[in-house]
């Protein structure tokens, strides 16, 4: 039986060629096989090699500083094909710099695109994507200037008289994996890892094209000691294997700490009241989004606003019997971290694999989605991927945004300065931000309104002063926070004069209460 070798990091790292294109696997620092990575930036810091490298990658792997910011040197990337950049400061110098080749594919469509891959198929088929950014009649994806002038990789085909995106094959020589236990013979495990992730398609993927497999892992243990249902990965799909000599550093469950049962269903742990969040802009926001959710709901929630309040707010009100959290990680129910530490939750109840969950965006679709948004234009259109110089990238916005029946967007009215106070539940601007969100026309399309509109999708945008819903002749205001002006603090901070609505009303004075729940769980059971 085949069986993988067993070498050190800088063994590793001394198998990559020169103009090789890899696949590393893992989301924000979950899944980072920091050994491996730190070992090939090390060699091509000593040696200058490998270069001219491409790095292919389904989620943003980073947590600002580790992850695939080790590759972030001009010189040894010559070309980056990636899912999302906003954790990788680095990288997205270099991209906006045109100093790599950037292409940016749905999160989704990247991790079942392995799927396809590993089959043989011509690519993966879909909608998703059409009428964005990413669609080749559009910007095909090309993330800079220097992109511009290379190859398209995925083009729209007609079938059955209907238009579908085809993201293309890309040949893997290298797929860099990690794992919790791995038995003598190379079969690997994830019990410890806080997402499933697309480990398996991925490695697949790396073999149907001929390409080396490495796998870090943090435990080894006995041939047949591992149950085969444990088994991720076996090992006659695993080239080499690194043992980390250092799990606190470099095999760490998640940014910020380095293992806790909580977070890979090990145990359930009691909800304190430390979970429970300040009053803030942005829990406003959360408040008053989580408002459209309606009994046996099944919600996604996004980076950005979504993430660091939706599940704390659903916690707090009590309301988890009512509705269902998941996360395009592959989780269900629990409260997710935010921030660095995007993907993951406490006392989930189920974890699927990653490429899995998109099979549920992308086909039936999640009954409500909450986003982050940057930008808004009065046709609907959102921009949410590039905000001035900086590409940020799709991560799964795209994929779960085409397909959910109820689209919530959640954002600040305006950006950069803007401080607000709340005081006998009404809203008080202290400062207003320095940036206008609502545009005539959005720096990049991430978000299509018209086709939103002909296809009859319910759209919301939510602010903590207005709210807006796309219409079918338009971005329409339907609510003002109580305590604002509509001409001064609205109307005349957008670029655009929105559809403002004959019934206009006053958003619930309750969501800006400075103490205890507002009452979403009677505000749901009340859409019986």
């Amino acid at each position: 039986m085949k069986k993988p070798t067993f070498i050190s990091g800088p063994e590793a790292a001394a198998l990559i060629k020169d103009d090789s294109t890899i696949a590393t696997i893992g989301m924000t620092l979950v899944s980072a096989s920091e050994t491996i990575l730190k070992a090939i930036e090390n060699r091509f810091l000593e040696t200058g090699s490998p270069h001219h490298l491409t790095l292919v990658h389904s989620c943003g792997q980073s947590d600002r500083d580790r992850g695939i910011q080790h590759f972030a040197h001009e010189g040894m990337l010559s070309r980056i094909i990636g899912g999302h950049w906003g954790l990788q400061p680095r990288m997205m110098e270099l991209i906006a710099g045109n100093k790599i080749e950037a292409y940016c594919i749905p999160q989704g469509q990247f991790a079942q695109l392995y799927r396809s891959m590993a089959g043989g198929d011509p690519g993966k088929i879909t909608k998703v994507g059409l009428g964005t950014f990413v669609d080749p009649r559009l910007e095909g994806g090309k993330m800079n200037e220097l992109t511009k002038a290379a190859p398209d990789i995925s083009d729209v085909i007609t079938i059955d008289g209907e238009e579908y995106m085809r993201y293309r094959p890309i040949p893997l020589d290298y797929c860099i994996i990690r794992g919790t236990y791995v038995d003598e013979d190379g079969n690997l495990t994830t019990d410890e890892e806080a997402m499933s992730l697309e480990v398996l398609p991925a490695v697949m993927a790396c073999k149907k094209f001929g390409g080396k497999v490495l796998a870090q892992a943090k435990y080894k243990v006995k041939s047949g000691t591992l149950h085969p249902k444990r088994v991720t990965v076996p090992g006659i799909f695993i080239d080499n294997v690194v043992m980390c000599p250092d799990p606190d550093t470099d095999h760490r469950q998640t940014h910020s700490f380095a293992f806790d049962p909580a977070y890979c269903g090990d145990i359930k742990v009691p909800n304190t009241e430390s979970d429970a969040l300040e009053l803030t802009l942005r829990k406003v926001i959360g408040r008053r989004a989580l408002m459209e959710l309606t009994p046996d709901d099944v919600l996604n929630v996004g980076t950005g606003i979504p993430n660091d309040v939706v599940g704390p707010i659903l916690n707090e009100e009590h309301v988890e019997d009512l509705v269902t959290l998941t996360v395009e990680s592959g989780i269900y129910g629990g409260i997710t971290l935010g921030g660095v530490d995007f993907g993951i939750a406490k006392n989930n109840f189920a974890l699927l694999r990653h490429d899995d969950q998109f099979d549920y965006y992308n086909g039936a679709g999640v009954d409500v989605t909450y986003m982050g948004a940057g930008q808004a234009d009065s046709a609907g259109n959102v921009n949410a991927t590039r905000l001035g110089p900086t590409p940020t990238g799709a991560g799964g916005f795209i994929d779960i945004t085409t397909n959910a029946k109820h689209v919530v967007f959640c954002s600040s009215f305006t950006a950069k300065g803007l401080k607000c106070s709340f005081d006998g539940n009404q809203l008080h601007i202290e400062q207003e931000g320095a940036l206008i969100k609502f545009v005539n026309t959005v720096q990049q399309i991430s978000y299509n309104g018209d086709i939103a509109r002909r296809k009859g999708q319910l759209m919301h945008y939510v602010t903590e002063r207005a709210v807006f819903e796309l219409c079918p002749d338009g971005l329409m205001l339907t609510e003002i926070a109580p305590g604002i002006d509509l001409q001064t603090q609205i109307l005349d901070l957008m670029e655009f004069k929105p559809l403002i609505s004959p019934q206009l009303t006053e958003m619930n004075p309750a969501i800006f209460r400075t103490d205890g729940p507002f009452g979403l769980r009677d505000i749901i059971n009340n859409k019986h």
